[in-house]
């Protein structure tokens, strides 16, 4: 068993999908530098992402749409047909290179996990993905092609766990059907891709929960302790991955669910136990200050780091230097502290129902 990794790398830094894209934010260098400066990221802890290769990724993705995405980034044009230069994924600098990192990372971590252990790659979760063109911020399925690796390193049993607000829709079209990959995805009912349906059990591969708007702690804690646990637990996964998307947030402007962070602090917590290997991913999240603190709660859950009540200045100070176009800014309570007060509310007759459908189900993935 080795000791828990972070997987970051510098060309997160500086760049972005352009200002007025929702990922214009810093992301992985606030949790970096948060995590740092709490003396929870030590050099020994840390690795640099490798970039994958073209031949790394066509695992999944096609060869054309691999050439495009590298055509993309040398011309900064786009060829027609491969989701390129939309609002959504628009054609940046980086745009080859920065998502070939994070599928690095995924890859990373999966032999980093090989024998046991943990690795965080926040720069992943990159799960709307298409074989053949971008799709929903996302260029490079790096779940998929993680999992796939984790597959080829001789591991038969995997469980995918996605809280993102968005529904999974890539990963979904990686395995549907599959024997050896489980899915099951929390997300916001009607929101985009519109896909991920209760009854849709991706050929009895996935569990599929969609929420309605206002989803909170107490509706979260019934999933995750009546459906998702119970499930992995009937699995016996080799290795858990979950993609822990911080857009579920209450302050998340792309959803309406009022989740705390301290639902991600509890999914890693109780995941953790069901296997003895789990990879963390990154995922959603566009509020740079709900994204940062939440991701750096998740390495410190991970790290075995004790969240303190109050931040001191120096890693308070690195949230006080975040900016945001939106006008919606952080109250004094996100500038000075890391894990939300919880978010306790009603439960839903949706999320009741939908609890009571899968907790019916002789086996919730379908069989």
């Amino acid at each position: 068993m080795t000791d828990p990794i972070f997987i970051g790398a510098r060309i997160y830094r500086g760049s972005s999908y352009g200002a007025l894209h929702p990922l214009s934010i810093p992301r992985v260098p606030t949790v970096t530098d948060m995590c740092r400066s709490l003396g929870w990221l030590p050099d020994t802890a840390y690795r640099t992402s490798p970039c994958a290769k073209p031949s790394a990724l066509t695992g999944f993705h096609t060869d054309a749409y691999i050439a495009a995405l590298q055509r993309a980034e040398a011309t900064q044009h786009a060829d027609p047909g491969f989701g390129l230069g939309t609002l959504s994924n628009p054609v940046f600098p980086e745009v080859y290179r920065r998502p070939a990192t994070a599928a690095g990372g995924g890859l990373l971590a999966a032999e980093h996990v090989r024998a046991g252990g943990v690795a965080y790659n926040p720069g992943g979760g990159t799960h709307h993905g298409l074989p053949d063109r971008a799709n929903g911020f996302c260029y490079i399925n790096e779940p998929v092609l993680t999992i796939r690796h984790l597959l080829g390193l001789g591991l038969s049993r995997i469980a995918y766990v996605d809280i993102d607000a968005h529904h999974c829709d890539g990963v979904a079209v990686a395995f549907h059907g599959s024997d050896a990959v489980r899915m099951i995805s929390v997300h916001e009912d009607r929101r985009w891709p519109f896909t991920g349906a209760l009854e849709d059990d991706a050929g009895g591969a996935a569990i599929n929960i969609p929420v309605p708007r206002g989803f909170n702690d107490t509706e979260f804690d019934l999933i995750l302790n009546e459906v998702i646990l119970p499930a992995i637990a009937r699995q016996k996964p080799d290795a858990i991955y979950l993609q822990c998307g911080a857009d579920a947030v209450s302050e998340d402007p792309l959803s309406r669910l009022t989740l705390s962070n301290r639902c991600h602090v509890q999914a890693v917590t109780a995941l953790r136990a069901l296997s003895p290997r789990l990879i963390v991913s990154g995922g959603g999240g566009y509020n740079p200050w709900s994204l940062g603190r939440a991701w750096s709660c998740i390495w410190a859950t991970l790290a075995g780091q004790d969240i303190p009540d109050q931040l001191p200045d120096d890693a308070a100070d690195i949230l006080r230097a975040l900016r945001w176009s939106r006008k919606a800014q952080p109250t004094e309570t996100m500038l000075t502290t890391l894990l939300d007060p919880p978010r306790p509310g009603p439960i839903s007759d949706q999320v009741r129902a939908a609890v009571a459908v899968l907790a019916a189900r002789s086996d919730p993935f379908g069989e």
